[in-house]
């Protein structure tokens, strides 16, 4: 199976071409520049290097977020565009999902995996895995750091300290070892489009239904978008004059 997979909840973004779960091509985003204004070049330029014509692809991927909320819509939007024009499907990732493999991917041993993402406003986006990577302990939110950590304390032990990962542990790395107590593992996150195509291939190989049409692409947003609450403000304000 032939698979397109694009990241663009950072900066930076990546796409990636994977061939049977193999990488044939990752290219990571210039940051200097939008997502808006790279794509969908990017997404021809990892085609060309993986030496792939975009007809060949069987499947899209994309990485649902959380994340940049303009970052998701234009990376969700592009994938849908290109899924239209092609007739293909697109499985939609989770990034902490991804963040959670890799990390397992990154180093063995039997402690969970905590994935941050920086959420901005002093929060992170996280989520608590098993040590595989694959099995959620602690669903995904969107709370400070401290708050992160005091949550989980009240759903699981935190005696052996997991191993974290992703730009949100990399910020509040003081934070989580004030918390933690003890010498914490925090690793810096790889380029994800080609964790977000290898799982987007075994979830349409195990479960076809997780392949879906462009439509049906639902941005994880975990926080509501910022348009969204500075609306809600902007309605209290004026209910309560």
């Amino acid at each position: 199976m032939l698979v397109l997979a694009l990241d663009t909840t950072t900066r930076a973004g990546s796409v990636a071409v994977l061939r049977d779960g193999v990488a044939l091509a990752t290219l990571t985003g210039d940051p200097g520049q939008t997502h808006g204004a790279r794509l969908p070049s990017d997404l021809l330029r990892a085609l060309d290097a993986a030496a792939v014509d975009l007809a060949e692809v069987d499947l899209l991927a994309v990485a649902a977020g959380p994340g940049s909320f303009t970052g998701l819509r234009v990376g969700i939007a592009t994938m849908q565009g290109v899924a239209m024009a092609n007739g293909r499907r697109i499985v939609p990732i989770s990034v902490l999902d991804a963040l959670a493999v890799a990390a397992a991917a990154a180093a063995s041993g039997d402690r969970p995996i905590a994935a941050w993402m920086d959420a901005q406003r002093g929060e992170v986006f996280a989520a608590l895995y098993d040590p595989s990577g694959r099995g959620v302990l602690v669903e995904a939110t969107a709370l400070p750091p401290a708050a992160t950590l005091e949550h989980w304390r009240t759903l699981v032990d935190l005696t052996r300290p997991p191993r974290f990962i992703g730009d949100g542990a990399v910020r509040y790395a003081s934070i989580i070892g004030n918390a933690i107590g003890s010498p914490v593992e925090i690793l810096d996150p790889p380029p994800l489009a080609p964790i977000v195509g290898q799982l987007a291939g075994q979830l349409a190989f195990e479960h076809p239904e997780r392949a879906v049409a462009p439509h049906a692409v639902v941005p994880i947003y975990i926080r509501r978008p910022d348009a969204e609450i500075a609306r809600a403000k902007r309605e209290d304000t004026r209910n309560a004059r």
